[in-house]
């Protein structure tokens, strides 16, 4: 069988029989894949930490054309981000990376796109808890970038015209991003937003961390960040990490 070699991060695992696991990776040579780690739940001597979630290092995968399951020849485990499991708000915030990255799932080399998932777990990882929240945010702004939506904030999303610096804008999920005065009127059921709300989501899509936040401007952007991808990128399919992510309020207080 061809034989994948690849950089990969451990996004879900799942028992499967009585000796195995499957994992969905992250790789950067081949996109989004599932794997089969056969005997790992038999003895960890042969994987070991490869199988924790948000680990990453090299996997060598055993490939077959047309078929949806790969196998996992050996995972050496570059480092597995411990501290994700030691807090609520960092574990939470990861998972709702990760199961971003799995609802647009695609086998193609896409190095952007994992190098946002790997730098956005990396932020999590190193966030106090109270700012994990932030971290989560401006790493799923990234994510999103790399998968070809970011939203349009320095012009108008609809008529294009240049937005002042200086000013609040209203925010348009139909039309894809920020809306100019005109336009705004135009097009019902925009969110208004402020101009410190707007300055530190452009410097999250600039792959920024942005200003610190008050707790109820962060669950804002949480609500923000929730309309958007379900109208863009998850075609209103359930976002059940996300969700457990954002009514936690986790690092928020």
């Amino acid at each position: 069988m061809p034989l994948l070699v690849s950089d990969a991060i451990v996004l879900h695992a799942f028992d499967y029989l009585e000796s195995s696991r499957i994992l969905r990776l992250a790789t950067r040579e081949g996109g989004v894949r599932s794997a089969i780690a056969k005997g790992a739940r038999r003895s960890q001597r042969r994987f070991g930490s490869a199988l924790d979630l948000f680990a990453q290092g090299s996997a060598q995968l055993s490939t077959k054309p047309g078929r949806d399951l790969d196998t996992l020849a050996s995972f050496d485990v570059a480092w597995s981000r411990p501290a994700l499991a030691t807090d609520l708000g960092r574990f939470t915030g990861a998972s709702a990376i990760a199961e971003l990255v799995l609802h647009f799932s695609s086998e193609h080399a896409d190095p952007a796109l994992f190098d946002a998932v790997a730098g956005a777990l990396d932020a999590i990882t190193g966030a106090e808890p109270a700012r994990s929240l932030q971290a989560t945010l401006a790493g799923a702004w990234r994510v999103i970038g790399a998968l070809g939506f970011t939203p349009s904030l320095a012009d108008c999303a609809d008529c294009h015209a240049p937005l002042g610096d200086d000013e609040a804008a209203t925010f348009s999920h139909a039309a894809g991003g920020l809306l100019c005065a005109r336009c705004a009127r135009l097009s019902p059921g925009g969110r208004r937003m402020p101009l410190p709300a707007r300055r530190v989501l452009a410097a999250w899509a600039a792959g920024d961390e942005g200003a610190p936040l008050e707790p109820a401007d962060a669950r804002a952007h949480q609500r923000l960040l929730r309309e958007f991808l379900l109208h863009h990128v998850v075609d209103g399919r359930p976002l059940r990490a996300f969700a457990v992510w954002e009514e936690g309020h986790w690092g928020a207080a």
